[in-house]
């Protein structure tokens, strides 16, 4: 059955950015549709699950300078709500004390005056015990950072958007987008149209935009989301305010590897390689490359003596990763009410708040709240293929 609906804007994904872009939308008085191709809540994307880091450290600048607002945002929620979003646990950063990305990160956390703690090799284990801080290695603590309940916010920031009378849809596929000063978008269920429409699909983003004419140099890959088991219950127990943790460098990394205290699953830390294999998100689950699990078995052999090294439990995620690792926060090239929200690069969850906020801005012609110079579509452009 067809159902025609006229909207002020549209937002395909309810994804974390999705689902913040349609809240802020609708607490703008704007009559807002939020489409879902999966029926809610789904693990086949990038924004389910129970937990993330939130956290500020990191080797940029810009990421640090937005992520003082998103605490307040998260902390908004969390007040509108009623429910608690957020736990302070600290994030332990750890890497070969005079390699670069170490030295990034340390020197964004002081340059920002982040609340921090510097560990040495003689007081580490008083502060940090079951790790084994590697010789040579530096560690210092961003005190700020801690847990997202990413499930429960996703399922909170969705119910504040219908309160505020926002449409949600969930299964229903977009099957064309045909751009204009209205933009018209079918669905498996119906027919819509929109003065703007936001696309925030993640690894779905190249697809929808191939309607528009627009590819964009993004990859998707599966991670293996691994638990480890404590050996004595309780070591890494998130109760006991034990920290998050990235690990820089390492022996063998070419990418981090970053942990949040057990909490889940009782007696089992969770621990990823911030990397994966290249898939198709419609047939992810026949991509099985484990190589980043041999990856972890060293790290956890090496780095926590208390966890037994062989996963108990190995879930998946997608990541949707631009060639730089930063985020495509823009208007299309060729046509200005549609928006684009991609290439979350796997560490796009805590922005949630402030990533609905600028494309809430985008999408009405507002001026961004922040410099956005870094997640324009023009840096791809000798990359870019468009065939407008």
């Amino acid at each position: 059955m067809s159902t025609e609906g006229e909207y002020d804007c549209i937002v395909i994904g309810a994804g974390v950015q999705g689902s913040f872009t349609a809240y802020q939308l609708a607490k703008k008085n704007k009559k807002t549709l939020l489409l879902e191709q999966f029926i809610l809540p789904h693990t086949r994307g990038s924004s389910h699950g129970q937990t993330r880091i939130i956290r500020r450290a990191y080797e940029q600048d810009f990421y640090c300078h937005i992520m003082d607002e998103c605490y307040k945002l998260w902390a908004e929620l969390e007040r509108e709500a009623g429910v608690k979003l957020y736990r302070q646990t600290g994030l332990l950063v750890m890497g070969p004390e005079k390699s670069e990305s170490y030295q990034m990160y340390k020197n964004t956390l002081q340059k920002n005056k982040i609340p921090m703690v510097v560990l040495t090799s003689d007081n580490f284990s008083q502060h940090i015990p079951h790790v084994r801080l590697a010789k040579g290695d530096g560690a210092v603590v961003d005190t700020t950072a801690g847990v997202l309940y990413a499930d429960r916010a996703l399922k909170t920031v969705q119910g504040l958007f219908q309160k505020l009378g926002g449409v949600l849809r969930d299964n229903e596929m977009v099957t064309d987008i045909k751009p204009g000063s209205v933009v018209t978008v079918s669905t498996t269920a119906g027919v819509y149209r929109a003065k703007r429409l936001v696309i925030t699909a993640g690894p779905w983003a190249n697809k929808l935009l191939a309607h528009t004419g627009l590819h964009l140099p993004l990859e998707v890959w599966k991670i293996n989301v691994c638990y480890w088991k404590e050996k004595v219950p309780g070591s890494y127990n998130i109760k006991q305010r034990f920290p998050c943790f990235l690990l820089t460098e390492g022996e063998e990394l070419t990418e981090h590897v970053y942990g949040l205290p057990s909490n889940e699953y009782p007696g089992l830390m969770k621990i990823c390689y911030h990397r994966g294999s290249k898939t198709d998100p419609d047939q992810r689950d026949k991509q099985t490359d484990r190589s980043d699990i041999d990856i972890l078995q060293r790290v956890i052999a090496r780095w926590f003596p208390g966890l037994v090294p062989e996963p108990a439990v190995v879930e998946t995620c997608l990541y949707t990763v631009t060639p730089d690792y930063h985020f495509v926060l823009d208007c299309h090239p060729a046509y200005r009410n549609i928006v684009i929200g991609a290439g979350f690069s796997g560490h796009g969850f805590k922005f949630g708040p402030i990533i609905g906020k600028l494309l809430c801005e985008l999408s009405l012609g507002e001026k961004p709240s922040y410099d956005l110079s870094p997640f324009r579509i023009r840096r791809f452009q000798a990359k870019t293929k468009s065939a407008l």
